[in-house]
Parts: structure tokens; sequence; C-alpha cells
């Protein structure tokens, strides 16, 4: 690993807050995977049996941020803490996601648990790779609760359409089949 100047990592840990805040307030995360090298790698655990992984720019901007995060506009994603290893190279970021939609009492619906992202960096204000992890089981009981409540969006409603016709998804592999392993 290459160790960077931690000035340099600070500036793309507020450059990609910046960019997160922006692609927030639009609700089009596709613009960040301009902040990724060519052969950049996003990946994370669907599960016991399932996992996802982007390789490249392209499929990050097309799949990762476009599809998955597709039904996903108006939800924040605000980080919480960020840690910063210059002589590795590496930041982890814990987040929180909280809906725009409101529950009944007035409170927004959040995903409980700790969601994070780990990256590490390329230089030249890039991202080489990043893994996120998140509780499937909590993200799934937000989903439900919200399907219920009526206030789902019609993109979150497509996307759990495309999962439940049980064909193939782009990005998702069994198990240790992933282009790119997650460790």
């Amino acid at each position: 690993m290459t160790a960077f100047p931690r000035a340099e990592l600070d500036a793309m840990v507020a450059r990609w807050l910046e960019a997160n805040r922006e692609c927030e307030a639009v609700g089009d995360w596709r613009p960040l995977a301009d902040l990724y090298t060519e052969d950049a790698t996003y990946g994370w655990n669907i599960g016991p049996d399932q996992d996802f992984m982007a390789v490249g720019r392209d499929e990050i901007r097309d799949i990762a941020l476009g599809s998955e995060m597709g039904g996903l506009d108006g939800w924040t994603y605000p980080y919480q803490s960020i840690l910063v290893d210059e002589k590795e190279g590496m930041v982890v970021g814990f987040w929180k996601q909280i809906a725009d939609a409101k529950r009944a009492d007035g409170s927004p619906y959040e995903v409980a648990g700790i969601g994070g992202s780990w990256f590490r960096y390329a230089g030249d204000g890039r991202w080489s790779w990043q893994r996120d992890w998140f509780d499937l089981g909590n993200v799934t009981a937000v989903f439900i609760e919200m399907l219920k409540a009526g206030v789902l969006s019609d993109g979150m409603k497509r996307r759990l359409d495309r999962a439940a016709a049980g064909g193939p998804i782009p990005g998702y592999y069994p198990r240790g089949e992933a282009p790119v392993p997650i460790w």
C-alpha cells in the first residue's frame, strides 16, 4: 500500500462528502462515478449466499449508483464519523440511511444499525475501490414497513418487482463468484 499525505486524503473526503450532498439534492447518485478510477470496483454483501460487485467506472455509474440506488431518491446518507489512514491510503465512513418519507408520528423512516463504506484511495482525487456494509435485515424491515404504509417510492417498487421476478440482476453473484472478491 502507498502512503498519501493526510491533507490530500482529507481533501478527498471533503470532496466526496460535498459530491454526496449534491447527489442527494438532485436524487441522482451517478455523478459520484467520476470520483473513482477507470478500473475501480465497488461491492457489498447481500446476505449469506450473494454479493454485489460493479467492476469499472461505467458499471459503478450504471449499476451500483444507477440501478442499485434507483428508487432511493430523496433518501439521505449522512456520515456520522470518518476515519482516515494515510499510511494505508484508506478511509472508513459510518453513515445512516434516512428516507424522505415520514411515519404518521412525523419521524422519518430510518434504517436501524450501522451502515458504512470502506474506501481505498488511488491518488489523483479518486477511489480505487469501495466496499459497503449495512444490516440487510433492517433495510428489509424498513422497506416492508414503508410498503405497508403506502409510502415506498415507485422506483423502489420497481426494484422490488425486479428482485421478485427471479431473473438475473446485473452485478449480483453467488457468494464467492464475483469477478473481484469483497476482501
